[in-house]
């Protein structure tokens, strides 16, 4: 949970921030998209906002850096009961993914939600969804 108590379905680690800061100091403002297909897009990517267009079965995860980050539908069904954690590792990214010349890629981790906060993201989700 983050330290107001909000369970967030997207975090990233210290490195993945540095690493933003690094893209949107030389691209401007960005974005990611994770949608679960092979090669390229079973990673997380990384585009300058307005370069991706999201589709209608996208969804928002959260912001990580400040940045949007959306999933697949379909992905999101998969994964809806864990966090995701990106981290950046040495590697190849995608070809379409800024961080690529970088030497460094971003990779998805996870970990399944507590019981505790599964019910928070719940009941959270409810709340938005009444609003809506």
């Amino acid at each position: 949970m983050s330290g107001t108590g909000e369970v967030l379905r997207v975090t990233a680690t210290d490195a993945a921030l540095a690493l933003i800061d690094r893209l949107a100091a030389r691209h401007g403002p960005l974005m990611f998209h994770q949608s679960g297909g092979c090669c390229d897009g079973s990673a997380p990517m990384c585009y300058a906002r307005g370069e991706f267009i999201v589709g209608d079965y996208d969804r928002l995860l959260g912001h990580i850096g400040g940045m949007p980050f959306y999933i697949s539908g379909p992905q999101f069904e998969y994964w809806q009961h864990t966090q995701l954690i990106i981290d950046m590792v040495p590697g190849r990214g995608g070809m379409f993914s800024l961080e690529g010349p970088q030497g460094v890629r971003f990779l998805t981790r996870s970990r399944l939600f507590t019981d505790e906060e599964w019910v928070v993201l719940e009941a959270a989700e409810a709340g938005q969804a009444r609003r809506a």
